[in-house]
């Protein structure tokens, strides 16, 4: 048996980890960063980064596919995957534990160029970064 911490360290060591930082260097540089914050809806409703796709860690492998970046081109799935996969995603959750989690499994899926957040949008906040109410 494996504790919810376990696992979590577990990912944190397969999957590349970024600071709140260097995420809004990103953000600022690169119009063609992803960002999917996997909280629950009810999370993201209450305050978010402007520009974040809300796909809840639960259903995030079933819904990547129809990202903004890649919707709009119509095209099937796996060449929207292949479309998506071009561009650096970063993940956030509260903390840094389901990012970290969806990182695994984004990577498990073909991505490369994933990013957890580390401490989240908690870590986010804690700083006086901007959200979206």
């Amino acid at each position: 048996m494996k504790t919810s911490q376990q696992l979590v360290a577990e990912a944190k060591s397969a999957i590349n980890e970024v600071s709140i930082a260097e995420l809004n260097s990103a953000l600022k540089a690169d119009s063609e960063t992803v960002l999917i914050d996997v909280r629950e809806p009810s999370e993201f409703a209450q305050q978010h980064i402007t520009g974040a796709v809300n796909y809840p860690r639960g259903v995030l492998e079933m819904n990547i596919h129809h990202h903004p970046k890649v919707a709009a081109t119509g095209c099937e799935p796996q060449i929207a995957l292949q479309q998506l996969a071009q561009h650096p995603m970063y993940l956030i959750c509260r903390s840094g534990a389901r990012s970290a989690l969806a990182a695994e499994a984004l990577q498990r899926m073909g991505f490369s160029k994933i990013y957890s957040v580390a401490g989240g949008m908690q870590a986010w906040l804690d700083a006086g970064l901007p959200v979206k109410q």
